[in-house]
Order: structure tokens, then sequence, then C-alpha cells
């Protein structure tokens, strides 16, 4: 191991220990315009066609859509995966999922095995992989720089790991769920039961199933108070709510009532979005009152594409793109990307190609914490892009994969896929077919072989998805 692996290992430990509720990070003084804090919302299986800055004709986004109209809006940029773990892990480590930890949400070999519980109540036992104590982490480079970082609601890289929690992987404080503690999230939207660092707590307005305080509203109070403690000192706050993510349960539905062309299902898919922008707008306009507003950059993205469950036909979750979540075509994969801060961001709409990976590096530049970046990254420093300058970020290889199941790299226009075992790599040429519909992998076949080997040659193998007549990583 290398000594600068070493280091940030241990930084890693040390970063992961408790502290003090509003304890300084460091001796940095407070956020300034170019040195500012960071916050990045995530939501949970949002379809790039779901907000209407995105194209929606039926989603009420007023909030995200005045985030876009004031910011940087990127038109072509990718998740880490095609579902929640390896896409997490890929924007907190700066990997693709060729080399990350986590790859898929289960896996095949080695990890933990545990319970894993659907939204009828079904129990299964499956295995899952964590996120180790030798990942970097986004928290872990930040916090090197002086920022306090929180993580409010969702992780789902712990797999079934307790010590694998993000207060264990560079986070100072987390508030929200694991995958490790079972009902940590329970019931689903309304929860009684709430993770406060290793502590499983309660919600007494929930108790006896009474649906009083929504998830959203939750992680938003939590985003809030830790906004608070530390607006004299650089903060970084990863908010990754539940939103849209099914079951789709919110009791709160008025801004879709008079719809009665619509199920119940598609009213309250469209009213958990609604609701998530709302909760939005509430964390900026405090952002405000508390005068930090110009010395705080903010990034919204979702995880993935819209899933099988969601009114896709119905709403035009996935703009028009082929696939949804768990798959490698654009509708799983491509997602919105939204960045603001005002003074700084200037309002621009760009094609510039852009994923995860990126947003590792990018942080790292925006927070002048460079010095604590691991090796082997994936991704860019896109920060350039956000001051108004130009950056060539097209011309690169980007590439995804679903071990033994799916791959699929994009390189400018091009793009080769395959979202079938053992089935043969498709060519799209997404300039002239976005939607992904005349496969041109007959009339190209040499770019097919350069794009084969190019994949074969970015991935690592993985302990926990071994492929066959691969060499399994020492």
């Amino acid at each position: 191991m290398k000594r600068k692996d070493i280091n940030l290992t241990a930084l890693a430990a040390l970063v992961g220990m408790a502290m003090p509720e509003g304890a300084e990070a460091g001796n940095n003084g407070k956020a300034t315009p170019e040195r500012p804090n960071i916050i990045f919302i995530l939501a949970d299986d949002l379809g790039i066609g779901d907000l209407s800055c995105f194209g929606s004709k039926h989603v009420k986004t007023p909030n995200i859509d005045r985030l876009s109209e004031t910011g940087t809006t990127f038109t072509q940029c990718y998740a880490g995966s095609g579902i929640s773990s390896p896409s997490r892990c890929a924007l907190m480590t700066g990997k693709n999922t060729g080399n990350t930890t986590i790859r898929d949400n289960q896996c095949t070999t080695g990890g933990i095995r545990g319970i894993k519980i659907n939204p009828r109540g079904d129990t299964t036992y499956v295995r899952r992989a964590n996120l180790l104590p030798t990942d970097t982490t986004l928290a872990t480079v930040l916090a090197a720089a002086g920022y306090r970082t929180c993580l409010v609601n969702k992780w789902h890289l712990d797999g079934y790991d307790p010590k694998a929690a993000p207060n264990h992987r560079g986070f100072h404080e987390f508030y929200g769920w694991t995958i490790s503690t079972v009902h940590s999230n329970a019931p689903y939207y309304y929860p009684y039961y709430r993770m406060h660092g290793d502590r499983l707590i309660n919600i007494e307005e929930n108790a006896g199933d009474h649906h009083i305080k929504h998830n959203t509203d939750i992680s938003t109070d939590d985003a809030i108070a830790f906004i608070e403690r530390n607006k004299k000192n650089p903060f970084f706050l990863y908010l990754a709510y539940d939103a849209p993510h099914e079951p789709f349960i919110i009791d709160e539905t008025h801004w879709y009532d008079e719809r009665t062309d619509w199920s119940m299902n598609t009213k309250r898919y469209a009213s958990l979005i609604t609701h998530m922008d709302r909760a939005i707008g509430r964390l900026v306009e405090r952002l405000e009152t508390l005068g930090l507003r110009e010395n705080t950059i903010i990034m919204f993205a979702s995880d993935n594409g819209a899933a099988v469950q969601a009114p896709i036909a119905e709403l035009g979750c996935t703009a028009g793109f082929r696939g949804r979540k768990g798959q490698l075509y654009e509708g799983g994969i491509r997602v919105p990307l939204i960045v603001n801060q005002p003074g700084k961001v200037p309002v621009q709409k760009l094609k510039n190609i852009v994923y995860f990976p990126d947003i590792m590096p990018t942080f790292a530049d925006l927070a002048k914490a460079e010095h604590a970046l691991p090796q082997n990254l994936g991704g860019i420093s896109i920060a350039p892009l956000l001051h108004g300058d130009s950056l060539a970020t097209d011309h690169r290889m980007l590439y995804w994969e679903f071990p033994g199941k799916q791959r699929a790299a994009r390189f400018g226009d091009w793009k080769c896929v395959t979202i079938k075992k053992n089935a043969p790599l498709e060519l799209y040429n997404l300039r002239e077919d976005p939607e992904e519909r005349n496969n041109l992998a007959d009339k190209y076949p040499e770019t097919v072989k350069w794009f084969d080997e190019q994949m074969k040659s970015i991935r690592r193998p993985s302990p926990y998805w071994p492929l066959e007549g691969e060499a399994r990583e020492k």
C-alpha cells in the first residue's frame, strides 16, 4: 500500500470518530464565495423527465426550476450506475463501477448476509458488499480541508456492516437510515425509527403508525439544523432524500387532487416530487435568512432513472429515453444535474458530458482539498464549467457495469451497451439517436471491437463479483 493511501485511511478513521455537535471542523474560517459551503441534494429514482425544468408538463417543481433558471443546468449528466448502491458508491469515491468496491445492490460472493424486506413485507436473505475503511470518501476529502461534514437520510453503502455507516466513513454527523439496521426507516416515509449516528431513536409523532412527520420533512429539518449549527465554519451537507422511491406513500396530494384522469398511485408519485421540491425551497430560504446563500453552492441530481413502478408512460418520467432504473440504457443512467451559487455560477445550459465520478474532484477543487484526493479517480474536476470557463469533457471514456450482466461505455457521441448477460454489444450514435433505437453494431464492427477492448481494460476484478476467466483481485 502506498504511503498516501495509508495516510488517507488513517484520516478516514479519525474523521469518523464522534465529535461534539457544532464543533469546528478546522481552522479554515468561514466559507466564502470562492471556497463555498457545499450542499449536494440527491433524489431517489427521479426520472430525468420528472422536473418541469427538464420538460415535464405534469409535475410541479418551482423551487428546483428556480435553481435551474438562475444557475447552470447539465443536460448530459450521468449517474454512477442504474441502481442505488453502486451509483452512490461512484458518487462517494470518485470511481466508476468497474473500479468501485460496490458494483450492484447485491453481491455474488463475499460480503455479509442479511435480511431484505420488500414493500409488501416479504423477507429474503441476500449478500451485500459495503464501503471499506480503505475507500476514501468525498466526506473524508472535504473534512481534510476543514469542512464539517454531514449525511442526512439515505446512505445505502453499509451493506450489513453497522461499522460501515457514514459516521464511520468520513462524515462527522449522520441522521437517517442504514441497510444494516433493517427497521431504521420503518414505516417507510413516516418512520418511527431513525438513526442518529450509531443510536436508533424514535420519531414520537409517528408512533402507532401515525402519519404526522413525513421523511422528507424530517430530513429537511435535520439538514437545516446542521446548517444552523455550522454557519460559522465551512460545511458539506449531503442531503439524500428517499423521494420518489417506491412505495409511493404520502398523504398530502392536494397539488394533483383535481387530476381525475390520474390513478392514486400517479398522484402520490407526483406529490412526492413536489413535496420534496417544497422542502428544497424551505432549505434555500433558510440559507438566505442566515446570510449564507452567496457562500453556498448547491447541486441537485438523482441517483438513477425512474423505476419500473413509476408512472413512466403517464408522466413521461424518462423524457423519451430508452430504459429505466436497473438498466444501462439512457433512461436508467441519464439524470438531471443542476448547480447554483448566486454571483458565482453563471446562468447557462450545458451539453458537456459529465458523470458522478466527476463530483469528488470538483468538490475538492472548490474546497481547495486536492491534496487529500486518492489516486486512480475515474472523473475530472468540472469546476471551470461552474465558473463560466470552457472545459473539454466529451473525449474521454465513461464506463458502467453490473458485473457479468450489463456493461456500457460512452465516448463522445458514441455509446456501446448491452443489458443482457452474454448478449452482443449494441452501438448507438447519441447525437443522432439519443433514444437508442438504431443499433449500428453491424455497420461499425471495428468500433464495437474497440469499445469492447477499452471496457475490458478499464475494469478491475472484484472479490464480490468474480467473473469467469478473470483473476480475482488480491
